[in-house]
């Protein structure tokens, strides 16, 4: 957590957090516009950010795209917002909220975080049911094959559709795959209501991909999520949903229980 408030310390790298949290997914030269300071004085502190883990990088062609990333002052959050009272970490928790909120122009999610285990184990609490129902309550049946249908069980409902196929599948290091389809069954079961499903419904389909890397004794696990429409309600919703799952898959992975029981009441996050 040094990392972090030290990055924090800065007056400039927060205006570049600012910047992002406004607009998301900007390029090097993107964030030197209107900023009174030399490009590689940017450069810089970008780096200093993405070291801290509140930038995440991503290659989209011969650009490199900078997105805010949650987990770090998620995890300051947690390590004292419970207990203290919150007025007297007012602030911190207004950054918090700043930081976790996906804005609808935003072309993708980003999330990054750190967890103390292994590839192996990450790829399966991604792919297996017995680990995909105690911190996700949902199931998925595929064999994970670039191409194979997959499908996705929660609530006792199960979705299906041939457009929800495996991407990428490279075990160990990247999974990428369609995101599910939002049909009738599905939004009785999440509460959902008949407009807010045909809004659901009518936007294209998107993906998810997981990137895994070792990093000394931990895994460095990124989650992108993209290929949303222009202002994408889908886009909003896992904005929410994501911080969710990934804080209680690390402690699953980390402490052996889930945080949480996986069947919690039915809400409209996608994830």
């Amino acid at each position: 957590m040094d990392e972090v408030f030290r990055a924090l310390a800065d007056p400039s790298r927060r205006r570049l957090l600012d910047d992002l949290s406004t607009r998301n997914g900007q390029t090097l030269r993107e964030l030197c516009t209107g900023l009174d300071m030399a490009r590689q004085s940017v450069s810089k502190h970008l780096a200093v950010l993405e070291a801290a883990g509140l930038v995440v990088t991503v290659r989209r062609g011969r650009e490199k795209l900078h997105y805010l990333n949650a987990a770090p002052i998620s995890d300051i959050a947690d390590r004292w917002i419970n207990r203290y009272h919150r007025e007297r970490v007012g602030a911190l928790a207004d950054l918090k909220r700043a930081l976790e909120d996906t804005a609808m122009e935003q072309p993708s999610f980003v999330y990054t975080t750190y967890i103390r285990s292994t590839p192996e184990r990450v790829w399966q609490a991604l792919t297996e049911p017995a680990f995909t129902r105690r911190y996700w309550g949902v199931e998925f049946e595929s064999d994970w094959r670039v191409g194979s249908p997959l499908s996705f069980t929660e609530n006792n409902v199960t979705v299906a559709d041939p457009a929800q196929v495996v991407l990428e599948s490279d075990p160990y290091r990247r999974l990428s795959y369609t995101w599910h389809t939002f049909t009738p069954e599905w939004a009785a079961a999440h509460g959902v209501d008949d407009e807010l499903l045909a809004r659901l419904a009518g936007e294209r389909r998107s993906k998810v991909t997981f990137d895994i890397e070792q990093v000394d004794d931990s895994v460095r696990l990124t989650i992108v999520h993209d290929d949303f429409d222009p202002g994408s309600i889908v886009a909003e919703m896992v904005g929410v949903g994501w911080p969710r799952v990934v804080s209680e898959l690390k402690t699953l992975l980390e402490t052996g229980y889930a945080a949480h029981p996986p069947n919690e009441p039915a809400s409209t996050n996608v994830v």
